[in-house]
Parts: structure tokens; sequence; C-alpha cells
């Protein structure tokens, strides 16, 4: 028989799934992303002669925040996939308790700022944080019913 130890619980695959997604984003604004979108000026409110004024210091500056923003997204979704491959998979309660704040302050953060600003995208960074927070919520659950199952099978432990 197998061991349990060696079986991916839905929650480590939906945190597996979080950190690849993450890994994505992070792909995209090291790679992709220009420095400045359309939501972003509109955010400003620029006018195009303002825009043309800061537009090439500034978008020499968000080349380099943006480069900095993408390691950091991607490297938080790096470290979302080997939890998910280890210790969350292993049920431990304190890798729930880190992946539980790390989402909140990584892309629960990212999403609720995207609100903030009415951001083009606040949707799918608000889906991406639902995957995570599922993530978590399925631990939780995955472990209340680890925990009942292992006292039917060992009446001794209900004490």
């Amino acid at each position: 028989m197998r061991d349990t130890r060696d079986r991916w619980h839905l929650s480590s695959m939906l945190l597996a799934v979080s950190g690849t997604l993450l890994v994505g984003v992070g792909i995209y604004f090291l790679f992709l992303r220009p420095p400045l979108l359309p939501e972003d000026i509109r955010y400003m409110s620029l006018t195009p002669t303002e825009l043309q004024s800061v537009g090439p210091r500034l978008m020499s500056w968000l080349t380099y925040v943006f480069r900095v923003m993408g390691g950091y997204v991607a490297a938080t979704g790096m470290l979302a996939l080997t939890l998910a491959a280890t210790s969350f998979r292993d049920h431990r309660p304190v890798a729930a308790v880190g992946a539980g704040v790390a989402g909140g302050l990584s892309i629960g953060l990212m999403a609720a700022v995207n609100f903030m600003i009415q951001s083009d995208f606040k949707w799918v960074l608000l889906g991406m944080a639902l995957v995570w927070g599922t993530s978590i919520a399925t631990f939780v659950r995955e472990s209340a019913l680890a925990s009942r199952q292992s006292r039917v099978r060992n009446p001794d432990l209900r004490q």
C-alpha cells in the first residue's frame, strides 16, 4: 500500500496552481509588461503634455521597478510551489499558517489594491487570490476530516 504522505491532496494541488500562476505573473512583469499601461495613465490623470514631459524618465524608472516586482512575484510563486510539494502536502499546520499569511500579503494585497485603483486586471487577480484562499480552506477541511477518521480508527485517541 502506498504511503499517504506521497499523495497529492486537493489543497496542495490548488496551492501549486497558485504558485504556477504567480510564476507566470512574475515572468509577465519581468519580460513583457510595458512600463506604462493605459490604466496607469488614466489613474494618474496625466495630460498628453505632462506624459511627454515626464514619460521618458518615468518609463525608465518603472522598467526597473517592474523587473524587481516581477522577480519577487515569481519568487513567491516558486516558494508556494515548494511549500505545496513539501510540508503543506504533509498537512503540517505551520505550513497552512505560513501559506495563509503569505497569500494575504502577496496576491491578496495585490488584488485588493487593484480594486482600489480600478485596474483592468482586478478580476484576474481576485481569481488568483481565491484559488490561493481555496487551497487554505481545503487544507483545513482535509485536516479536520483526517483527524475525525483517525479518531474513528483509533478509539483510544478520543480522550
